[in-house]
């Protein structure tokens, strides 16, 4: 080599804060799938890419949380009583068993299908209002006046926010999923996040002490009356749960609408075939589920050794999950960057798997087809300007667009 000539770069580095890789990072889940499908990063972590073992490791108890452990390792020490972290380790998205057992017990009933089904026409409604606002104009941000206003009214609608509070929701989502990614936060970004929690609290500590004068028929008031009963749940774990709750129950639905409305454009003979015949829909909100996950990962730690693809992993290892690298696996999709809404037999791993699968799947399935057949229906001509240059947000764990311009005539 020329003493001139740069050393190739690494084509397996892992680089998810890279613009680039946010912007498309399936060629190179591909890389790595081909090259090394479960790989050890210089970093200490491990990436899976595998459908299957993907699949294994989202529902085998050989993998859990290990929560503090993990940002022990990411972290240190001292960074277990940062304010946003604390809160996060109080929540069902990261506990293991009792303590998800339980916690999870307490909202399940929540999200039944017989729920999620009567809420159809409630959310068909709020779609409507949501297209009422801005139809006129012949334009609008459909990240901002839609796929984010849409979800947060009905985790609003069903943790009891009363709609004077709403606005401040409604106005800008500060959800952010940089907390769960390998790459540790930097002091600034932390301290944002602990800002963002702290004030969080001081809503939903307030939400609470409402629900104790004023029960109503939602989620806070049955998690008030769980946490009065001073056996199942902790003032603590109760304000941290309601917050994952309102977290969780929009931001992902938010993404999936977002992803899977560019997604259609960017193939408008499938953008064409949706509106040739409505009822692929429901399948169409798998195959985008797939496409173009809104979650890209879910971490776990070694219970135990492991053996996937033929790699023995050790104990006590973090382990990255890449759901969207398993929904592109070509052994599980033929033809897996072609985006196919007739496709059949499609199980994506968007919403996790085993004790720890997205309690809101169904909601976010339901309103997203809601939200698709209502574009159809009444939007036919809608295209988006910026499909091909969208505005991204900063994330890897929770993929989505910063904003989407849509226009109609």
């Amino acid at each position: 080599m020329n003493d001139m000539t740069p050393p190739a770069a690494d084509p397996l580095k892992f680089d998810p804060l890279d613009p680039g890789f946010i912007a498309d990072p399936y060629p190179y889940y591909h890389r790595l799938r081909e090259a090394a499908p479960v790989y050890k990063t210089p970093q200490g972590f491990w990436l899976i890419t595998r459908y299957d073992d993907v699949a294994l490791a989202l529902r085998d108890r050989r993998f859990g949380k290990d929560f503090a452990g993990n940002m022990t390792r990411r972290y240190g020490e001292n960074r277990l009583s940062e304010p946003a972290v604390a809160s996060l380790s109080r929540t069902m998205l990261v506990l293991d068993p009792p303590d998800h057992t339980r916690l999870r017990g307490l909202v399940n009933q929540a999200f039944t299908a017989r729920r999620v089904s009567d809420m159809r026409g409630r959310i068909r409604q709020l779609v409507d209002e949501q297209i009422d606002r801005v139809i006129d104009k012949g334009e609008m941000d459909v990240m901002r006046d839609l796929a984010h206003r849409l979800p947060v009214i009905v985790i609003c609608d069903m943790l009891g926010i009363p709609e004077a509070h709403r606005g401040p929701f409604l106005a800008a989502s500060n959800v952010n999923g940089r907390i769960l990614e390998p790459v540790p936060m930097s002091r600034e970004e932390m301290d944002q996040a602990n800002t963002n929690t702290q004030m969080a609290a001081i809503y939903f500590r307030q939400l609470c002490d409402l629900r104790r004068r004023e029960p109503g028929d939602d989620l806070t008031t049955a998690l008030v009356r769980a946490e009065e009963a001073g056996d199942k749940l902790s003032p603590e774990e109760l304000e941290s749960n309601i917050g994952l709750l309102f977290g969780a129950g929009h931001e992902t639905t938010t993404n999936l609408i977002g992803n899977g409305l560019l997604a259609l454009h960017r193939n408008p003979d499938q953008w064409e075939r949706l509106k040739a015949d409505p009822s692929l829909i429901p399948n169409a909100v798998e195959e985008l589920l797939r496409y173009d996950s809104s979650v890209q990962l879910s971490g776990r730690v070694t219970n135990a050794e492991v053996v996937l693809s033929g790699v023995t992993i050790p104990a006590q290892e973090s382990v990255i999950t890449l759901l969207g690298a398993a929904n592109r696996d070509p052994a599980q999709y033929p033809d897996p960057d072609r985006l196919d809404v007739g496709r059949q037999q499609i199980r994506p791993l968007s919403f996790g798997g085993g004790i720890h699968h997205c309690l809101g799947a169904q909601l976010a399935r339901l309103e997203a087809e809601l939200v698709f057949t209502a574009l159809i229906e009444r939007l036919p001509n809608l295209t988006l300007p910026e499909r091909d240059r969208p505005a991204r947000r900063h994330s890897f764990t929770l993929r989505g667009l910063s904003r989407l311009p849509a226009v109609w005539h």
